[in-house]
């Protein structure tokens, strides 16, 4: 099977209308998408587009549908709606597959698009890779339908209340969130209409930020990456939690009754533990990623389970989940997936999890996630003008090994390139943060110099 190079971690990302992520780019992956869905069928294959609220989200769907259509397939097309409840659509609805346009946190002149199998879950790396490998196949431009064999597009009626009364069967029905205070910011995306309502109905007192998408103000000062605004405003309205989704609703970040950001590790932590208790912590198991706090283990060990790492990326802790049957898993990032309700990250799903815990043990959120002592952790995101594999950086790598030699066992180095943005990404743990924060900085000037050696050469 050939290397993907188009697909990364969460599909294909970049900036809308520039290479890759391109209308003609989109036409093709529409006509490989339903190529691959039509193996072994008669029918013609149905597949669903969903999207978050970027501007160029018109231009894609359109695009994906033409080419759909053009290969005889059936296309649902959902509108804005989070990536999880096109997850759970394509499920629902005996699909053949799945499609979301979003580029999650990024900011809105970019894009992408992901895809999801008939069962629910992303397409695992190999299905991907046979995409990609039609995308660049002449014959891909041959294969199309003529005359009344050429496929057709209709709008799903009803999938965000579809998607409402799916997420509400996840809280626990002798719960009522009547007279709870949440504040919820959907960060001008996918879930601006949804989420909301997802609370109201089940009774909550809801006070809604970045709900007013115009096309380009997605994630603009907004939700998961400013929690900021809902610290405020938890405060502000004396609210029980608050809850910050990104662009496309597949994660969320959280903040107490205090206004405190409360770090997805220690939600984990405190939903991980709750499950063990009651034994439906499948094989007493978290999966977690590499850039999870220590702290997580120990808080899994101090109760009696355990945890298990992946490599970055929410697909990646879902596949582990499924080869090895754990139900519970999540990143550090507030993607937390709950398999026995969910096949990917859901940012309103998960919140509702936490709130039947604060309503089940009557304690706020402040004095449950203090399950959890964090090791100190320092993070650094660096921009750097190209991307080389890490073991050709040797600065570099002298400096991750003589720190890797200091920590011990006491603390740990990751040092990766990010799988959605050109950024290499550092994260040093130990029980000293001053430490920590020279030898990041060392690590960065070594990045540099590598770079530097290299454009020189």
């Amino acid at each position: 099977m050939s290397k993907r190079q188009l697909f990364g971690t969460d599909g294909i990302r970049g900036r809308a209308n520039a290479a890759p992520i391109t209308p003609e780019l989109a036409l093709r992956l529409g006509r490989a998408i339903t190529l691959v869905a039509k193996r072994g069928k008669t029918r013609a294959p149905r597949i669903v587009i969903g999207k978050d609220t970027r501007l160029s989200g018109y231009m894609l769907e359109t695009a994906l549908a033409a080419g759909i259509c053009a290969m005889g397939g059936r296309v649902m097309i959902s509108g804005p709606i989070p990536t999880p409840a096109i997850a759970n659509l394509t499920q629902s609805m005996r699909a053949d597959a799945g499609v979301v346009i979003s580029a999650s946190h990024n900011p809105f002149a970019d894009n992408g698009i992901k895809i999801f199998g008939p069962d629910g879950f992303k397409l695992p790396d190999a299905e991907e890779a046979q995409i990609e490998a039609l995308l660049g196949d002449a014959r891909l431009d041959t294969l199309g339908k003529t005359g009344a064999n050429i496929g057709r597009a209709e709008r799903l009626e009803h999938s965000q209340g579809r998607y409402i009364v799916y997420a509400k069967s996840t809280f626990p029905k002798q719960l009522s969130l009547d007279g709870v205070k949440v504040v919820v910011d959907a960060a001008h995306g996918a879930a601006y209409r949804v989420a909301p309502a997802v609370f109201a109905e089940l009774g909550a007192d809801v006070i809604q930020l970045g709900c007013r998408p115009n096309g380009v103000n997605i994630n603009r000062n907004q939700g998961a990456l400013h929690p900021e605004h809902v610290a405020r405003e938890v405060k502000r309205h004396g609210a029980a939690l608050g809850v910050a989704l990104d662009g496309d609703a597949d994660r969320a970040i959280f903040v107490d009754e205090k206004g405190q950001v409360v770090d997805g590790d220690a939600i984990m932590a405190l939903c991980a533990t709750r499950l063990l208790a009651q034994r439906r912590l499948a094989k007493g198991t978290l999966v977690t990623t590499i850039m999870s706090n220590m702290g997580l283990d120990r808080a899994l060990e101090a109760a009696g389970g355990k945890t298990t790492r992946t490599g970055v990326g929410d697909r990646y802790v879902v596949e582990e989940m499924r080869r090895s049957g754990y139900n519970f898993g999540g990143e550090q990032s507030g993607h937390l997936i709950f398999l026995d309700h969910a096949t990917t990250g859901d940012g309103t799903v998960a919140a509702l999890q936490v709130l039947a815990i604060m309503l089940q043990e009557s304690r706020p959120l402040s004095e449950l996630a203090c399950i959890m002592e964090p090791v100190p952790q320092v993070l650094e995101s660096l921009k750097l003008p190209e991307r080389r594999p890490l073991d050709q950086m040797l600065a570099l790598r002298r400096h991750i090994d003589l720190a890797e030699k200091k920590l011990g066992k006491s603390g740990r180095v990751v040092v990766r390139w990010s799988g959605t943005e050109a950024k290499l990404r550092l994260m040093l743990e130990g029980p000293d943060p001053s430490l920590l924060r020279l030898m990041v900085a060392e690590m960065s000037d070594a990045a540099r110099q590598d770079l530097s050696q290299t454009s020189v050469s």
